[in-house]
């Protein structure tokens, strides 16, 4: 199977063109819903297929190239429509394609009445075809494809709601901050691919990773190389400073958001930075800053996560904080880590944003936690899977959550020091804090919504199930990745499986340092214990004594203010960027040089040919005679010119 891994690709388009073209004509809701989740539903069968068939291969033999199509071959560049099939990439088409089906399916319930039905479900496959030619490229040329046509789905996805109010502007406003801010970080790729090219002279992956480690090229060129490409990943995967559409992000329908935060966008960063490993190994500047940047994003996400009363906006920066855990194992060379908290993340977070769907499906729309409180009793389904994703983000054992996230933590304690740890430790205390206050606020305590105009209810099981789904992934996700303290060197499933694609990497990064199990144990227990203390603190707030939290925010107004606001960055970024540009781009580039210069050359081009022509137009009598003349009088001059050059 794995040789059509293509039709991996191929159903997902063909959804979109049916739905795109005759989905207007279509209308019925079951027909266009289920051309377009059946057709991810196909591709992820695909993958599947090739994944076993992979799986049986010995672990050297198991990364082929799949060509479909020559795309571009000039100036010595040969990029074709050629498909890297190998643990990293099929790892990642199973997160795309499985939790994508899931979130389609989902989608039926959810968009149910939607004048643009047809139109959503086109997007959303477009976007799988997107992100599958990004997931599975053998060559930077089709990856950065890939990486457009996300940025253009998410625009589209994102603005689906163009003409509805959001926060200060519209949701137009939204789209365009996420494809705008995008481009910023796209600029930082092509200047990687650009380098590449120029040192390698290819873009293919199969032709440029395997000669980075022995290529003798100075060392600043990789550190370059790989910063560029890091600025590409912080614009993709929310980092700062580019983190700053990702909460916008929210103005999209609830599935979008489930899509864009969990399985797809966001995480293209953080395998560009896995497929590019090697390059990141030889250039340990560049690590060392994908890995402050990663912590310190976990932590400032997490600070403005805690007091946010968005239900969707809370999900949202803790996306942006557990991106930042990602990098941070990257950054450390945990590249497997980094990879296996993609996947857990994908299960939880695909989870909590249907979860909240689901709420606000059954809230009328209404997305304030202060309007909530006791939802419970009227979705007891939406509550349970909603609570298991909680407590798998929480990083509590034996769910999905803390294998993942100890591993991270781990990485940082043994490869960066305590002070990484300890960072990165505090943050998981505040992820678990937030979620909590949000699940208790949500679904417990007293019921703080008006009855006569709300009516809260459970959703259709069109969208519990695929919480049932996604629950049960969070529940049992975490067991491929078991951690070594506790079976052995080879007993880590996932990292087993991913250990040739960073052999690599893992060989140039290799520090020889020891540590012992029982340092594992005491920050594995330290780490859970203050989960768990978190956990409790909040259900104590927020059900108990809710005061604490007023007087907390009453007693810090200046902080409580500046968190409320995420910082002011939004602010800053308007006061300091966008109106210096919007001033400059007004006077300079278009009262001065589109007016001036560019009007003004062409106007004076057409005033000079008027010119011209009003004198020229007079050897224009319409007397034959005339011509005749003048063609004489040519005649003679050219021969008298010929006789004088002699």
């Amino acid at each position: 199977m794995t040789e059509y891994i293509y039709l991996a690709v191929l159903f997902p388009l063909i959804g979109f063109l049916i739905n795109g073209l005759f989905g207007r004509l279509i209308k019925n809701e079951k027909i266009i819903g289920g051309i377009g989740a059946g057709m991810v539903g196909l591709a992820f069968l695909v993958i599947v297929f090739s994944f076993f068939e992979t799986l049986g291969l010995p672990a050297d033999q198991r990364s082929r190239i799949i060509t479909w199509f020559t795309w571009i071959k000039t100036g010595g560049i040969d990029a074709a429509f050629s498909y890297q099939v190998d643990q990293l990439s099929l790892t990642m088409s199973l997160i795309v394609t499985g939790v994508g089906f899931v979130i389609h399916v989902y989608s039926i319930g959810y968009m149910h009445g939607e004048k643009a039905f047809w139109r959503f479900f086109a997007y959303m496959n477009l976007f799988i075809v997107a992100m599958m030619n990004l997931v599975l490229a053998d060559n930077f040329v089709l990856l950065f494809l890939g990486w457009e046509g996300v940025g253009l789905c998410s625009y589209l996805l994102i603005g689906f709601y163009y003409d509805r109010k959001f926060e200060k502007g519209t949701v137009a406003d939204a789209s365009k901050k996420a494809f705008v801010v995008n481009r910023i970080g796209d600029f930082g790729f092509l200047v990687a691919m650009f380098f590449v090219f120029y040192y390698f002279k290819s873009l293919n992956f199969s032709e440029v990773l395997p000669l980075v480690a022995g290529s003798g090229i100075e060392p600043w060129i990789f550190e370059a190389i790989a910063i560029f490409l890091f600025i590409g990943a912080t614009g993709k995967s929310a980092q700062i400073p580019l983190f700053v559409w990702l909460p916008d992000a929210m103005a999209g329908p609830t599935p979008v958001s489930a899509l864009i935060h969990a399985a797809t966008m966001v995480t293209a960063g953080v395998y560009l930075v896995a497929r590019t490993s090697i390059i990141f190994a030889m250039a340990p500047t560049a690590m060392m800053v994908v890995a402050i940047i990663g912590l310190f994003t976990a932590l400032f996400a997490a600070t403005i996560g805690l007091v946010q009363n968005d239900i969707k906006k809370v999900l949202a920066y803790s996306t942006v904080s557990q991106l930042g855990y990602m990098f941070l194992a990257l950054g450390m060379g945990a590249f497997s880590a980094g990879i296996f908290h993609v996947m857990t993340h994908a299960f939880f977070k695909a989870l909590l944003f249907l979860g909240a769907g689901s709420v606000i499906h059954g809230m009328h729309e209404e997305q304030d936690i202060r309007n909530y409180g006791g939802l419970k009793k009227y979705m007891p389904k939406t509550y349970i899977t909603f609570a298991i994703a909680a407590v798998a983000i929480s990083g509590i054992p034996p769910l999905s959550g803390f294998f993942s996230k100890d591993e991270i933590l781990w990485m940082a304690y043994a490869n960066g020091g305590l002070f990484f740890w300890i960072i990165g430790a505090i943050t998981a205390l505040m992820t678990a804090f937030y979620m909590f206050r949000l699940l208790s606020l949500t679904f417990e305590g007293k019921e703080r919504f008006d009855h006569h105009h709300v009516h809260p209810h459970e959703s259709p099981n069109i969208m519990i199930i695929p919480l049932m789904i996604l629950a049960v992934l969070s529940i049992i996700g975490g067991f491929i990745g078991l951690p070594k303290v506790f079976v052995g060197e080879h007993g880590n499933l996932f990292e087993v499986w991913l250990a040739p694609i960073f052999k690599d990497a893992t060989r140039k990064l290799a520090t020889g340092n020891i540590h012992s199990h029982l340092e594992e144990y005491l920050l594995m227990a330290t780490s859970v214990v203050g989960a768990v203390a978190s956990i409790m603190l909040a259900r104590h707030i927020y059900l108990r004594k809710p005061e604490i939290a007023t007087g907390i925010a009453d007693s810090f107004k200046g902080v409580y203010k500046t968190l409320l606001n995420k910082y002011y960055v939004d602010e800053f970024y308007q006061k300091v960027v966008i109106t210096p540009l919007v001033k400059i781009s007004d006077t300079v580039l278009f009262r001065f040089t589109d007016a001036k210069i560019i009007d003004g050359a062409v106007n004076g081009t057409a005033k000079a040919v008027e010119f011209v022509s009003k004198y020229a137009r007079q050897f224009q009598t319409g007397i034959t005679q005339f011509y005749a003349v003048v063609m004489m009088i040519a005649i003679v001059g050219t021969l008298f010119w010929i006789i004088l050059s002699f």
